[in-house]
Order: structure tokens, then sequence, then C-alpha cells
């Protein structure tokens, strides 16, 4: 099973203090030991969450403009952007179980990242607005379309895997986000022929198509 990138410190932290526990329960005094037991048992069920959470699968890329999130369809919207313009916005939260690897939608050059700090409330809620989020801008072949990933309660870190200038193919990684979350997508409006999801559907990164090129 391959790992992501940025994940590989946290389940070896878990994993060796799994170990070094389970030595110690083994080497010292029947109380102290079942103690350090407990601490092993709970270190190493975490390494196994944390190996499924940060699963990374092999992905065929769809046609179209794709999904850049596992996850939920929560909102999809109009709304104006002082770049795009007129833009459609479709937002996708993100659970624990899903894969928290994010990617390209389209074809394109970065073109900006900025990362602005806020707070960490639960990501579903309209105050999310607020949270801390990583905004890449992508130069594509149907204009300025923009990438948010948006930290959540227990999403503390966004690790970006791409830099400004870089150019990138539909359905390469541009990061994750640690512990779940959401990511939005502008695309520009009256670039698009149709939308592809609604709310409630659940999709996959790379995989699923969300919207369809004007001709």
């Amino acid at each position: 099973m391959k790992i992501a990138r940025g994940s590989i410190s946290w389940i070896l932290t878990t994993f060796i203090l799994g170990c070094f526990f389970l030595i110690l329960s083994v080497s010292l005094t029947a109380n102290i030991s079942s103690t350090f037991l407990f601490i092993s048992v709970f270190l190493l069920l975490l390494t196994g969450f944390f190996l499924l959470f940060f699963r990374d699968p092999e992905r065929n890329i769809g046609k179209e403009i794709v999904a850049s999130a596992d996850g939920k369809i929560r909102e999809i919207s109009s709304i104006k952007d002082s770049e795009i313009g007129e833009c459609t916005k479709i937002s996708t939260f993100m659970n624990v179980y899903n894969v928290h690897v994010n990617r390209m939608p389209l074809d394109g050059t970065i073109k900006n990242i900025v990362h602005l700090p806020g707070a960490h409330l639960p990501a579903f809620k309209k105050e999310s607005e607020r949270n801390e989020r990583v905004i890449l801008t992508i130069d594509t072949e149907i204009g300025i379309v923009k990438v948010i990933q948006i930290a959540g309660t227990l999403a503390r870190r966004i690790v970006p895997y791409v830099k400004k200038g870089d150019k990138l193919k539909k359905g390469e990684k541009i990061g994750i986000i640690r512990l779940g979350s959401r990511v939005d997508i502008y695309i520009p409006s009256k670039k698009i022929k149709t939308v592809h999801v609604k709310i409630g559907d659940m999709i996959k990164a790379g995989v699923n198509t969300i919207a369809e090129i004007n001709d």
C-alpha cells in the first residue's frame, strides 16, 4: 500500500513509541507493565489508523474537470471572485475515512500559493470560512481556477506538494490535508457547460468528473 508524502513521520513516531512501551511492559513489574501495555496497544492501533488514513492509491484519471478531493459534495453555488469573476464553487467535505491527497482538476500552471492562518472550526459549518487555508491559483486552458484547501477541527496541517510556477497535469497530486477537512474549487462559470455532480454525491479525487468544459 502506497503512503502519502508528508505522513511517514506520523506513522513511524507512533510505531516506534508503541514498540518502546511494549518492550517496557515485558521488562517491568506487573503493576507498571499493564499500564505500559495499554499505552503500547493504543499507539500501535493508532499506527494502523494512520496507515489507513494516509493511504495514497493509484487513480485512473477521469474526463473534463475532475474532483480535487475525495469525499461528499456539500455545496454548489455561484459566487463572484476577485480574480476569476463569476464562478461556480464546488465544495467537498472529507471525512476521516477518505483519502486525503488532493489532485489537480485540470492541466495547468500554479500561478500563486497563499497560506492564510485562521481557526480550526468544523469544516462543514458556515463559520469555517474563517479557518486556516491554502489557496492555489491555477492558470488553465479555461482561465484561472482556484483550489482552496481548508483545515478543520482535527486537520491541523495543510501540506502542499507544489510550488509557484509548477506545470502539472490533470490528476497530479497537489497536497494533503492531515486529518480531514474540506476542499473548494472555483471554476469560471462561463467556461463550463454542465456541472456533473449534486449535493450529497460521493466523489474521488482525479476520478470523478465534476464539470464539463464549454466547447
